[in-house]
């Protein structure tokens, strides 16, 4: 890894109020002067951080072409502070929004990986209802979505509860499960799960207004393929691309896996600035 990209510091952006306040570390990359280009930002999965492997290799594209680069650490994961147990969807959506308009870029291409898959889907959603001429963000140019799981609390957890982890959750409030990636478990909440219904985006058409392009390993333990599959038939309007990886699991982070993703980001950018030519 180049130094300028091992280098660089996290910035923090306090978001929320009273209570609810918490600092969210960001390492955003600005783009060389000229470049009109999409900044990419990226978005991690539930219990990951923005120092993975896939968003740092998506860091070192932008190094390579340029472009800014926008990643965070939802609040209780990596070095943002808050507590992990107080995370919902809602929570950690306002936080990846409040650092896309704090930085302020003109155009963002989203990279959402798992559960960032689902918070890119929402982030699109938002910043359609939020577009006034007051709170007018980024346009979105493209997105990227690796292994998305939208809507997994209520389609994906809720349904294969067992009868302790039921009772776990009524008596007190979260139930654990042995994490195949961390020898910590993961945690899921009352609140999560409860929240999660709110924001679901598996129940109408989702209109993002841009190409999306899908990376989906068929031998994925944690979101089935044919959740992916799903989540096309919700996006009717848009220029959707599925990949399928016959033998990719939940990750992707083999170095074929990162070359199908760091092509796939390269080919909305392509898509962005043939658009803005015709445009």
């Amino acid at each position: 890894m180049s130094d300028q990209l091992s280098n660089a510091q996290p910035q923090f952006l306090t978001v929320g109020e009273g209570e609810a306040a918490r600092e969210i570390a960001m390492l955003v990359r600005p783009a060389q002067a000229g470049n009109g280009a999409p900044a990419l930002v990226w978005l991690s999965g539930y219990r990951s951080d923005m120092s993975g492997t896939k968003a740092v290799e998506l860091d070192g594209l932008a190094a390579e072409l340029g472009l800014a680069c926008i990643r965070l650490d939802y609040s209780g994961h990596g070095l943002s502070g808050g507590s992990f147990g107080d995370g919902t969807i809602s929570r950690w959506l306002e936080e990846a929004l409040a650092v896309i308009r704090h930085v302020a870029p003109d155009q963002i291409i989203l990279v959402g990986s798992s559960m960032g898959g689902w918070i890119a889907l929402r982030l699109a959603q938002e910043l359609v209802r939020q577009g006034g001429p007051k709170l007018a963000g980024p346009k979105l140019a493209g997105m990227v979505l690796i292994a998305p799981a939208p809507d997994f609390t209520s389609d994906l957890i809720e349904p294969n509860l067992k009868a302790k982890e039921r009772k776990s959750l009524a008596e007190r409030g979260y139930f654990e499960e042995r994490s195949q990636y961390s020898p910590e478990p993961n945690i899921y909440t009352r609140a999560l799960i409860e929240d999660g219904r709110e924001n679901r985006v598996l129940d109408g058409i989702i209109e993002t207004g841009c190409p999306v392009h899908i990376l989906q390993g068929m031998k994925d333990p944690d979101v089935p393929h044919a959740h992916a599959m799903k989540l096309v038939e919700h996006l009717p309007a848009d220029d959707v691309v599925l990949t399928f990886i016959r033998d990719g699991d939940h990750r992707l982070s083999r170095p074929g896996d990162i070359a199908l993703l760091l092509s796939a980001v390269k080919g909305i950018i392509r898509s962005s600035t043939n658009r803005q030519m015709t445009a």
